[in-house]
């Protein structure tokens, strides 16, 4: 891949990784970093860990929400390269890079898949070389924004993306961090207005209703310990995101239900996480 191929706004040089690095609170618990702990990544403190088993004291099945999220992700992934055709991703809220991200899995589909990646978290900043590898026909970014920040975003990701051409929209985990819903919903409508018919939104987010009593505790457990305030959802409040866009079968379902195959795992258990798709008309 050559160097015109993909840029990371504010990531230009080795030095500026290690700045990132310098910027990262390790005496807090970060999101990012206790999904890397649960998917058994190393990019975690102690501050992580020592939240992270607090919550998994009352939830053990965390881990196992965390890996049924990154299959979601690429089923979703594969459904919009292989069958619809979709060949542009804005990925915010990307987290740290693991396995099987977004653009692997669409440029193992159609290797002119142009991804942008969107996070605000200073370590994921350090590793969003990982992110950038792309095929010679296609293209990777990574911004540092905030998601509060959608016209920062969308100005940023028209220099690799192309806006007059359908474009998925994936939000996996993050919503649930913009704790007012009608904020939330705003800044879902502000993106889907700049995208063309055709494009597709992508959401999975931690479920209310489910494991009630188990999750609810766990919540608790990271607002007093963790970096920013989450807030978990009703299947009913999740499908409201979708309200514009056509919502597509199963509709918004606990992870492994959303159109699972014959490799997916946890298909018989309880995931207190709920995804779904839409397509806007």
């Amino acid at each position: 891949m050559t160097n015109d191929q993909s840029t990371a706004h504010e990531l230009a040089d080795e030095p500026r990784d290690a700045r990132a690095l310098a910027d990262v609170n390790t005496k807090v618990a970060h999101s990012a970093r206790i999904w890397n702990y649960w998917l058994g990544g190393k990019d975690h403190y102690a501050a992580d860990r020592e939240v992270s088993d607090q919550m998994l004291a009352v939830m053990p099945d965390l881990p196992v929400v965390a890996q049924a999220d990154r299959e979601f992700l690429g089923r979703a992934v594969r459904f919009l390269t292989g069958e619809v055709g979709i060949r542009q991703f804005l990925d915010l809220g990307t987290g740290i890079p693991t396995a099987n991200n977004t653009h692997e899995v669409a440029q193992a589909v159609a290797p002119d898949s142009r991804v942008v990646y969107v996070d605000n978290d200073p370590i994921v900043l350090a590793h969003a070389r990982a992110l950038l590898a792309s095929t010679p026909q296609g293209a990777t970014d990574y911004i540092s924004a905030d998601l509060r920040e959608p016209d920062t975003i969308l100005q940023a990701a028209a220099r690799t993306l192309d806006f007059d051409r359908p474009v998925a929209l994936t939000l996996l985990g993050i919503l649930n961090f913009i704790v007012d819903f009608d904020e939330a919903q705003a800044i879902l409508r502000r993106l889907l207005d700049a995208v063309p018919a055709g494009s597709y939104l992508v959401i999975s987010h931690p479920g209310a209703g489910v494991q009630s009593k188990e999750a609810d505790e766990a919540v608790r457990r990271w607002n007093e310990g963790g970096s920013a305030p989450l807030v978990l959802r009703s299947r009913e409040d999740v499908t409201r995101f979708f309200d514009r866009l056509e919502l597509l079968e199963p509709g918004v379902v606990q992870l492994p239900q959303w159109r699972p195959n014959a490799d997916t795992f946890y298909t018989d258990r309880e995931i207190a996480y709920f995804g779904g798709v839409g397509r806007k008309p």
